[in-house]
């Protein structure tokens, strides 16, 4: 690509001018102030026992009985509530102790279907079609 030519879209190598150097001589951004998703892995709990394992093992089964990616046609507050109201009584049924249901990964997927709809309906945003939601 010369000089002339544009950025396929658009993107850009950010930079912050700080930079770590390795031991090799390869050298990095800091990643100070980014998030940390890797710290949501807890060390020595095997892949099948992860939260975010169950959570999306949840959610495939969700996407068998329903359709995938279903829950995100949701774009009502009365549809949000229904998330929270789930995510709460899921929440109780974890506290006391149930386990007639993954409620931990339950309460992860509709807290996150929950504030996926929020956001949607506090910004609008557009769907497949076009059309506001």
């Amino acid at each position: 690509m010369t000089a002339t030519e544009t950025i396929p879209r658009g993107y850009e190598t950010k930079d912050s001018g700080s930079r770590i150097h390795t031991e090799s001589g390869m050298q990095r951004e800091p990643k100070n102030g980014q998030p940390r998703f890797d710290l949501l892995i807890p060390l020595k709990v095997p892949y099948h026992e992860q939260l975010l394992t169950r959570a999306a093992a949840l959610v495939e089964r969700g996407a068998q009985k329903y359709d995938s990616r279903d829950w995100e046609q949701a774009s009502t507050p009365a549809e949000a509530e229904e998330f929270r109201a789930s995510a709460f009584r899921h929440f109780m049924q974890w506290m006391c102790g149930e386990n007639d249901e993954d409620h931990a990964a339950a309460i992860v997927f509709n807290v996150l279907a929950a504030e996926s709809t929020a956001y949607k309906i506090a910004h609008r945003t557009a769907d497949s079609d076009g059309q506001t939601g």
